[in-house]
């Protein structure tokens, strides 16, 4: 992103996407801009290290995007597959370079938008269940912490990178 661009959710409606979900496209591109910038020059023996007892900044390029697959399939009200209970189990296994992270991340966002596109809820206070315990929400809290969960974890990638960076001058 250059930086006289305005942020991603000042850029003006996005044709095909519902007001509803359109914060959390925005949201997204924000997201992977974010992370392409402060990954950029990143060795992949970096991405996967641990400062102190901190996540390796590689945890959260896995975890931002699977984390929003597995809300949007609990906001679409059906149960998580077996490929997403493995994604989350090897969230933390280290192996994939920065460049090859984010790739997967736009695909999987690009994935999650288009199941996004075709959400339609008459109801916000509609109920939602989270997890094998069923954890109780609305379809506006879920929508709530899909975008704020996706941004907490944002800011803590981009806080590791900045950590990897000083440590390594």
């Amino acid at each position: 992103m250059a930086t006289n661009e305005p942020e991603a959710w000042l850029r003006g409606p996005l044709a095909g996407v519902p007001p509803l979900v359109m914060p959390l496209f925005f949201t997204f591109a924000q997201v992977r801009e974010d992370l392409e910038r402060h990954t950029a020059g990143l060795a992949t023996g970096d991405v996967w290290r641990r400062i102190g007892n901190i996540a390796p900044l590689g945890f959260h390029l896995r975890h931002i995007p699977g984390s929003a697959d597995r809300l949007v399939t609990y906001l679409e009200e059906r149960s998580l597959s077996a490929e997403q209970f493995e994604d989350l189990k090897n969230e933390l296994s280290p192996g994939a370079d920065a460049a090859t992270l984010l790739g997967e991340m736009k695909l999987r966002f690009e994935y999650v938008q288009n199941r996004l596109k075709n959400f339609t809820c008459h109801d916000l206070h509609a109920p939602r269940y989270i997890g094998r315990k069923r954890l109780p929400t609305t379809v506006l809290g879920l929508l709530v912490h899909i975008a704020e969960h996706t941004q907490r974890h944002l800011g803590q990638a981009v806080t590791t990178a900045k950590l990897l960076r000083d440590a390594a001058e």
